[in-house]
């Protein structure tokens, strides 16, 4: 893993690229050197860094692969199959065969791994461990009756909230976005209204908590951990699906490991 004082990139696609850009924004806001985040496609290879880090549930993710066999920079992986093709690639491996699981979906593997990296920066994660059981106890209410949901963060819960939007957008094809919460007065707040849901991973403004209350959409806050948001997020998504009559581990047009022919 990165030590303190190193430049590091850290790279993933789909949810592991959104548990990238969470853990990107703890590792600096913790003093622990510069960390920029990338798609795995997106990656730029004239900038320099001490250490990459790949996160891949499946090992075999294209451009996960293709990053590895490309570049120059020290480079370790967390994935949840040891012996996958990124494996073979990187200077060294994290495996957490425990987190994998048979769903396309990601919903175990990302809080994981998440989970992973913020221990790793020094966090206590108890807490997070007693939010998650409140989590998965929690009414949900009229949340799974919306028919739009719009997720906000800040900082390093910017990833948790598309992580929110890709679960409920792939599991059930319903309509769901995500924004850095400030910006969302910049333009898409026009779509909040009665039946649809706004929902922040973390503390609001006042006054966007104001404007949003003013539309009449039912707004979404928790004094959990946001990861522990994140789960009641996730069971949402699957409520949802279910009532649409999806199977919400096998959505339509997804496979388990995108590899790119």
């Amino acid at each position: 893993m990165p030590v303190k004082g190193e430049r590091i990139a850290v790279v993933g696609c789909g949810s592991s690229w959104f548990m990238a850009m969470s853990y990107a924004a703890l590792r600096e806001a913790a003093g622990q050197g510069e960390s920029d985040v990338y798609a795995g496609s997106e990656f730029n290879y004239d900038r320099k860094y001490d250490r990459i880090v790949a996160i891949s549930r499946s090992g075999t993710t294209t451009e996960i692969v293709e990053l590895l066999e490309r570049t120059k920079t020290p480079t370790v992986v967390l994935t949840g199959v040891a012996d996958s093709p990124v494996s073979q690639h990187a200077t060294s491996t994290i495996s957490m065969p425990f987190a994998d699981e048979k769903s396309v979906l990601q919903t175990r593997w990302a809080t994981s791994a998440l989970a992973l990296f913020r221990a790793h920066l020094g966090e206590d994660i108890e807490k997070l461990a007693q939010d998650a059981e409140v989590a998965l106890a929690e009414d949900l209410g009229d949340l799974v009756k919306m028919n739009q949901i719009t997720y906000l963060g800040r900082g390093w819960t910017i990833g948790l909230a598309h992580e929110a939007a890709l679960k409920t957008r792939e599991s059930s094809q319903f309509w769901s976005e995500a924004y850095p919460a400030l910006d969302y007065r910049h333009g898409p707040l026009s779509v909040a209204e009665p039946g649809r849901a706004v929902w922040s991973f973390g503390a609001l403004d006042a006054r966007l908590t104001a404007d949003i209350q003013a539309t009449g959409a039912l707004l979404e806050t928790s004094t959990l951990d946001p990861m522990a948001h994140l789960i009641k997020a996730q069971r949402v998504a699957v409520t949802i699906a279910k009532n649409r009559g999806f199977n919400p581990d096998y959505p339509r047009n997804l496979t388990r490991s995108i590899v790119l022919a």
